[in-house]
């Protein structure tokens, strides 16, 4: 029999609480009515939802459905969710993951950032969530309520370090999980999202399924962001031949085949030669391995514009 009290946090005031991985295991969860509290969910949830909450630094494992914040204000969070609701809620500055639009009504002085954080459980209650890491739009903000002249949200610093705005739990209870934020750690790729671009040259690297699929993008992103480009966006969907044609043109015959086996991973890098360090990359260190990668800085910028129409369409964005 579950006790709705073991899931739920409310009226508390200056404490440190949380759940230790395991210990929520994909139950629905509610946070309410606390003050100047750290609160902690290594774990993955249904949905959550946090009301009256002030002055609070949360950090909220993989939530398999909807995470909405109510009436909330001052707080600072790290969230990954299928979707993301605010209304009327004030300052909140969000480190997110979302596999969907992010929406705020009723709400002003929001920032965003790209979630990044890391313990050893992470990746399997991702799994467990139903989550992709690839499938993050955290800086495409719907808002529900805009206010002409004025900007009801915005980014946070690219320089915006997690831990400056959700410190590392201090309870020896919670010290035990293994946290790092560091961002090369961390178990979503950290993308630039809405930020501006730094150059005018994008390449799309789209990896198919298989056993190594993630393991083959992560190490293309560690690769390409080593030598200085940027990661703008990632994404993981299914393709069927049709929008192989659309996405690949001339070459889509030799990787229609590859769609069967399930989603493929694609990836925007951006920088002033992107294409060639990309088409190297993939060379020398995934030979053997079926690749669709940009041909030319003049194709490229259509192949990633062919390739994210396609994926919002099938997301419905």
């Amino acid at each position: 029999q579950i006790d709705p009290k073991d899931y739920t946090f409310s009226g508390l005031k200056d404490e440190t609480v949380g759940r230790l991985p395991g210990k929520v295991a994909g139950q629905q969860f509610v946070i309410q009515d606390c003050e100047n509290c750290k609160i902690y969910i290594f774990d993955h949830s249904a949905t959550i939802t946090v009301d009256d909450c002030v002055n609070c630094q949360i950090f909220l494992g993989p939530i398999k459905g909807s995470v909405f914040f109510r009436d909330c204000k001052d707080c600072k969070c790290v969230v990954a969710c299928q979707q993301f609701r605010t209304r009327d809620c004030r300052k909140l500055e969000v480190f997110l993951c979302c596999a969907t639009q992010p929406i705020i009504e009723s709400s002003t002085g929001m920032k965003f950032g790209c979630f990044q954080y890391y313990y050893p459980e992470l990746a399997l209650q991702f799994k467990d969530a139903g989550l992709s890491i690839f499938n993050n739009t955290w800086s495409n903000i719907h808002d529900f309520t805009p206010v002409s002249g004025e900007n009801n949200w915005g980014l946070l610093p690219e320089t915006a370090v997690v831990q400056d705005y959700v410190p590392l739990p201090s309870s020896e209870e919670l010290k035990a999980v293994r946290i790092s934020t560091d961002a090369v750690k961390s178990i979503i790729p950290i993308t630039r999202g809405q930020r501006p671009k730094n150059s005018d040259e994008s390449c799309l690297a789209v990896f198919f399924a298989g056993d190594y699929t993630t393991a083959n993008a992560r190490k293309l992103i560690d690769e390409m962001t080593s030598k200085g480009f940027q990661l703008v966006q990632t994404k993981e969907v299914l393709m069927k031949a049709e929008d192989a044609h659309r996405v690949f043109q001339e070459s889509a015959s030799e990787f229609i085949p590859l769609l069967e086996k399930g989603p493929v991973v694609a990836l925007e890098f951006n920088g002033d030669g992107a294409v060639e360090q990309c088409r190297s990359t993939i060379n020398e260190v995934f030979s053997g391995t079926k690749v669709f990668v940009s041909e030319s800085k003049a194709s490229a910028s259509q192949d990633v514009d062919n390739f994210y129409n396609f994926a919002d369409m099938q997301m419905g964005m």
